[in-house]
């Protein structure tokens, strides 16, 4: 299979409400449309994970996070110009989220996002024009999948598709930093 058709078939499932597996810039993931409260809400199911513990989401572009955030502080900024320069993969923890499904927003009404640069999952944020679900690939409570090899045989099962790039790779990959932000643009270091 194709770059390109991987790529079409992972937006049709999710357009359609489907839960996926994929690769990101950091360990693989399960997505869906986070615009999407019963998609939401079956990644949770998959996981077995409480939904009082928010998700993590993926975009495309710095750019495309004000349609999510009623206020965006300068620190923000200011941070993803420094992470489009090239280091670690950083999530962003904002406060002030809309536009997504209610049950991906915590309690305190902020949402954790991070703009992917990796060719498949920047692609597949693009071409969803909307971000996309993007939590570890793993039962909660077990280590998150590195590689495709190590996703549990289980979560294989119980997802619409399967991503078919970047399958053979075979390296260490690790989970995002976290940084939460206020919106007086305070930081603190979660992860």
């Amino acid at each position: 299979m194709t770059f390109e058709e991987d790529i079409k078939k992972a937006v049709e499932c999710m357009r359609k409400g489907g839960v996926i597996l994929y690769p990101t810039d950091t360990v693989w993931g399960i997505g869906c449309d986070a615009t999407n409260a019963e998609a939401v809400k079956r990644v949770y199911d998959i996981k077995q994970r409480d939904d009082s513990k928010a998700l993590i989401c993926l975009v495309d572009s710095a750019d495309r996070l004000v349609r999510y955030f009623r206020n965006i502080p300068q620190v923000a900024w200011d941070l993803f110009d420094s992470i489009a320069q090239g280091t670690r993969p950083t999530t962003v923890i904002l406060d002030g989220a809309q536009g997504v499904a209610s049950n991906l927003v915590a309690e305190d009404g902020s949402l954790a996002m991070r703009v992917t640069q990796e060719p498949f999952s920047h692609e597949l944020c693009y071409r969803m024009q909307k971000p996309v679900v993007s939590t570890s690939a793993n039962i909660s409570g077990q280590p998150a999948a590195q590689n495709y090899q190590d996703i549990d045989p289980q979560l294989l099962e119980k997802v619409d598709y399967v991503c078919w790039s970047r399958r053979q790779e075979h390296k260490p990959h690790t989970p995002s930093s976290i940084v939460k932000l206020s919106s007086e643009g305070e930081i603190k270091i979660i992860r």
